[in-house]
């Protein structure tokens, strides 16, 4: 079943490292979607949380990959819609984006508008295991739909594509937790984040619809605006050091 004679060229390894690349990229929304979904749960729980949530997304990309002829068939279109043809692949992107459009824009309407008072009962209606596992399985199905498919176009061997998978979900474990802490730690890095996830969301729909946006156009879109943001961070940081010192020299 497994090729593993593959690993003695080089070229093997290329498309294996090239390929664990890419799923760790893919995997950055998955993190903040995480991180995000999370930080409503007590803090005792959260790592706990993260960890079962990016198990679950292992577990489905191997399982999606061990189906993936029933993968590959959800490329057949199943119906039309004004001379557009709809896939069962279609259904899940434009499912998923829309639910992460929602999720997203309730979570930045929530930061912004509602008072802490107001936050606090919604907080805790929301901060139930159950319910965070559930929401993080909905989009786990969705972001493991996207890395299988492509895994599949950038390699043909079926063990290359479990090991980048295993590999970079043990990188997104190892990371998740300072990740997660930074995000929440800062409200101006969490709606950067959930901006991210709108971001995703557009994507993903308009992918349903094959209308292709190039993935590396989003993701350095992104990257700049982290470091924008990580900039004003420090600049605010340094104003706040300078005032308490001329706080502290004028007592």
């Amino acid at each position: 079943m497994f090729d593993v004679s593959v690993f003695s060229q080089a070229d093997a390894w290329i498309a294996l490292l090239t390929l664990i690349l890419m799923e760790v990229v893919l995997g950055i929304d998955n993190i903040v979607f995480l991180s995000i979904l999370t930080d409503r749960l007590p803090k005792a729980q959260q790592p706990r949380a993260r960890t079962i949530g990016l198990a679950l997304a292992l577990l489905m990309r191997l399982g999606l990959l061990f189906a993936i002829k029933w993968v590959m068939g959800l490329t057949t279109p199943l119906f039309t819609v004004l001379a557009e043809e709809i896939s069962g692949r279609d259904l899940i992107l434009a499912g998923g984006g829309a639910f992460l459009l929602m999720k997203a824009t309730h979570e930045i309407y929530a930061k912004i508008e509602l008072s802490a008072d107001e936050q606090g009962p919604a907080r805790n209606q929301a901060a139930s295991m159950g319910m965070v596992l559930v929401q993080i399985v909905l989009l786990d199905i969705v972001f493991s739909l996207d890395s299988v498919i492509t895994a599949v176009g950038m390699v043909d061997n079926l063990l290359t594509m479990i090991i980048a998978m295993v590999v970079a979900v043990s990188v997104m474990l190892a990371f998740a937790g300072r990740i997660s802490n930074f995000i929440n730690q800062h409200p101006s890095m969490k709606i950067l984040g959930l901006s991210f996830l709108i971001l995703i969301g557009v994507l993903l729909v308009a992918e349903a619809f094959d209308q292709h946006v190039n993935k590396g156009y989003i993701y350095f879109a992104m990257a700049f605006s982290l470091a924008v943001e990580l900039v004003n961070m420090r600049i605010r940081g340094a104003r706040k050091k300078k005032q308490a010192a001329l706080g502290t020299a004028g007592a």
